[in-house]
């Protein structure tokens, strides 16, 4: 059996700090229920001290029963000068009721005499008691030694001295604390080998990403000793970020040999991944390590044909263990072994000679002279690929539709409406909608429409769009490229569309889009 490392969650509180995120109560619990699925150990889920929502979530999850996770509430030591028992913010905590508690406290001496303006000795104080008292109440302790490796940089005798009281005050754990995130690897796997070696309870770490080395150096101290890793979902957090938990979990499994997940669980990574941004409201870039779209997808042609023959060849771990897949990129580097991958998930049986295939690459290459760019956009392809090869059943059809745009001088923007007529399977459902323009109005209009056959339709939401001038020669009837990405919360997916009329070019955008949904839920259900 690997070695366990603990992995402790704390999206929903140090993730919460983060610029432009703001989570509801309600996606708090989305949140929790997704990291409890994935097998996560701790949820740290907010700070009941600081904040009214705080509270009302923990009221909440108290009726929610979860399989794996341990729920952590989070706080400081008792305030300098009273009695631990008398502290209004370690009430709240103990009033939350969760298995486990996260504490920080201070190491740093600057910290303790310029900024909380206490001794020394009172710190120390501060620190064993609230274990103690926190301790006795049942709970599982995790201690956060804030700002701990600038603090053994200045002081090391001094920040060895908190660990040593929340020790004897019966902490359960220490975590060490790049709270600055300005520590170098080396100096974290330096510094975790000696706190190591003076400590009798398990060590865990909380980085920052200041430095851009928070996965790095999480990586380290584990390497040095560290048995539990603290960070957030995706990297959320203040300033630059917090280690990214999505990408040290397959790095500690499938690289250096610990256990964090069961194989089932990791499977899950790419998929929980995009669940959170989108409950988030966060724009996944792509480029994500592990869990992006990009993380596995090739273009260059020499690329592709060494990753069709060998995967190893260009891929540093399957896509498959993460929960994620290979993406062969369609591109003017690319060519026919980029086509045939696409057409065998169709068809097997064809091959790079078939006249099915060189049909394929025929429409193709005429779609780009129309101006079509297919690389990123391989939902596209895979629909127009169904086509072509005749195995494609709309699963509707856009009979009519009508945009209707207007301006005031009693309005700041322009108001749109659109009304649409589809058929499916013989039956006409007609349906309206404003929106803010009248791509907004028409995409409304037609899901409001496909949502009385699809319901699930209601899951889709539009993450991306992006609108390009082909050949700006034509001024104003210049053709334009349209791309739009989305999501269900489950895969993300990107469709384009070209036409002189930049509304045209959205709608074909849009169909597809919502085609390749359906295709994919019909697909899934036949699995």
């Amino acid at each position: 059996m690997s070695e366990k490392i603990l992995v402790f969650d704390s999206t929903l509180r140090d993730g919460a700090q983060a610029e432009g995120i703001s989570f509801s109560v309600e996606d708090k619990i989305r949140v929790v229920e997704t990291l409890d699925k994935m097998g996560i150990d701790y949820i740290e889920a907010g700070n009941p001290g600081s904040n009214p929502k705080d509270i009302e979530f923990f009221n909440r999850i108290k009726g929610i029963h979860l399989n794996h996770a341990k729920l952590v509430a989070f706080g400081s030591t008792r305030r300098g000068g009273i009695a631990v028992e008398d502290d209004a913010n370690l009430k709240a905590i103990l009033e939350t009721e969760t298995p486990g508690v996260a504490i920080f406290g201070k190491s740093w001496t600057f910290h303790i005499t310029d900024i909380i303006k206490t001794t020394l000795a009172e710190n120390l104080k501060m620190i064993e008691e609230t274990m103690a008292y926190l301790k006795a109440q049942g709970k599982d302790v995790t201690f956060d030694a804030e700002h701990f490796f600038d603090g053994y940089k200045n002081d090391p005798a001094y920040a060895i001295e908190a660990l040593l009281a929340a020790q004897e005050g019966g902490a359960d754990c220490l975590a060490l604390c790049d709270t600055n995130g300005g520590t170098l690897p080396y100096e974290i796997q330096e510094i975790v080998t000696t706190v190591r070696q003076k400590m009798r309870i398990p060590l865990g770490i909380h980085c920052h990403n200041d430095s851009g080395l928070a996965v790095a150096n999480s990586l380290m101290a584990v390497h040095a000793g560290a048995r539990q890793v603290q960070g957030t979902f995706l990297g959320y957090g203040e300033r630059c970020g917090n280690a990214n938990l999505a990408t040290i979990i397959p790095n500690l499994q499938l690289k250096m040999g610990f256990h964090c997940l069961a194989d089932a669980e990791l499977q899950k990574l790419t998929s929980s991944a995009i669940r959170i941004a989108e409950i988030s409201n966060y724009a996944l870039t792509g480029r994500e390590p592990f869990v992006g779209k990009s993380a596995f997808a090739h273009k260059g042609g020499m690329h592709i044909d060494a990753v069709m023959k060998n995967p190893a060849s260009f891929e540093h771990v399957s896509p498959e263990a993460v929960g994620n897949e290979r993406r062969i990129l369609m591109s003017e580097v690319s060519g026919r072994s980029t086509i045939i991958q696409l057409i065998n998930e169709v068809d097997p049986s064809l091959t790079k000679k078939s006249d099915e295939t060189t049909r394929v690459m025929d429409r193709i290459k005429e779609l780009e002279y129309q101006g079509y760019q297919f690389e990123g956009a391989e939902s596209s392809v895979k629909l127009l690929i169904r086509k072509e090869l005749g195995l494609h059943k709309p699963f509707f059809t856009l009979e009519d539709f009508k945009t209707i745009g207007e301006q005031t001088h009693t309005k700041e923007a322009l108001s749109s409406s659109a009304v649409v007529k589809i058929n499916v399977d013989g039956q006409s459902e007609i349906n309206a909608a404003e929106g803010d323009g009248p791509v907004n109005a028409l995409d409304k209009a037609l899901r409001k429409a496909l949502e009385v056959f699809y319901p699930k339709i209601s899951e889709v939401r539009l993450t991306d769009f992006k609108v390009r001038v082909i050949d700006s020669k034509s001024a104003t009837a210049s053709k334009v490229r349209v791309l739009i990405e989305s999501s269900d919360g489950i895969d993300i997916w990107t469709n384009v569309g070209v036409s002189t009329d930049i509304i045209e070019a959205s709608l074909i955008a849009l169909i597809d889009s919502i085609e390749y949904k359906l295709l994919s839920d019909e697909e899934r259900e036949n699995k």
